[in-house]
């Protein structure tokens, strides 16, 4: 069951509010929720909030068989799923527009820009390499769940250990981790997604982060991932608002220095985490 459409006021409200650059929640219009990064018990456990959106996610590995063509890569799936608590609009074992959407950026931003090096989990070409799963569970929406979601995933990555193995000939020893550290994932970098809603009504300026009311009310949406190092990955538009190109630039502007913002405060949580952890070694 579908929610009800925002009603004739609200969206008269939202839309004057808009035209001042004045956001219900009190943001200005390129400023985006407040981020908080909370870790598991285990190792690639992250709940993600931002605003009232939550997403957790979690990485798990195996040892599994290389596909003959990529003999010295490991594997990475990627799976997403909405909880219907998130919100009446989605329904439990039926994936949503939102959640394929969701599910097909993820696998741009992550596999397909090589953000982990695949080559460093092959454990023994052509018989054993890693194959990583990143499950996403959205658990509240209250709008932009994609950023959400991407920013879970990436941490999850980066917070993820693996075990370390010892290979002698063509036996493989796999050490727990109370005899050896487990050891941090290769990753060539960490692009980060920014969403921005754009408006039927061109004397509203775009907005970042867009909150559930402005999402649903949106001519628009545009997604950028890119990284602290300025490397654009993925551009992803949906909806019919025209763009001219220096609509698109200034927006990269702000999505890099955004991701600058984002790359310290994640680095930092990490640190405090791993501070906070202990680890022992026999």
């Amino acid at each position: 069951m579908r929610p009800p459409s925002p009603s004739i006021p609200e969206k008269e409200f939202l839309f004057t509010a808009l035209k001042q650059s004045l956001r219900l929640d009190g943001r200005q219009p390129l400023e985006q929720r407040q981020v908080e990064l909370n870790f598991g018990p285990e190792l690639g456990w992250v709940e993600c909030a931002q605003g009232k959106t939550r997403v957790l996610a979690h990485v798990d590995a195996k040892m599994v068989k290389p596909p003959p063509e990529r003999p010295f890569e490991g594997i990475i799936s990627i799976h997403s799923e909405i909880s219907p608590m998130a919100s009446s609009e989605y329904e439990s074992g039926r994936p949503s527009e939102e959640e394929v959407t969701i599910t097909r950026m993820l696998d741009k931003v992550i596999r397909r820009s090589d953000t982990v090096d695949k080559e460093s989990l092959c454990i023994l070409a052509g018989q054993r390499v890693w194959h990583l799963r990143l499950t996403i569970h959205c658990l509240a929406d209250s709008g932009n769940m994609l950023d959400c979601a991407c920013l879970a995933g990436l941490v999850a990555l980066k917070h993820f250990r693996r075990p370390e193995v010892e290979v002698i000939g063509e036996e493989v020893t796999v050490h727990l981790p109370t005899s050896r550290a487990p050891l941090p994932l290769s990753l060539h970098h960490t692009p980060y997604c920014f969403t921005f809603a754009f408006f039927p009504d061109t004397s509203i300026p775009p907005v970042l982060d867009p909150n559930l009311l402005e999402q649903r009310l949106s001519g628009g949406l545009i997604s950028i991932a890119l990284n602290a190092q300025r490397e654009l990955c993925v551009v992803q538009k949906s909806g019919g608002v025209p763009l001219v190109p220096d609509d698109v630039l200034k927006i990269v502007d702000v999505a890099v220095n955004r991701a600058k913002e984002l790359d310290a405060l994640v680095e930092s949580r990490l640190k405090e985490d791993w501070a906070g952890r202990k680890i022992e070694v026999i």
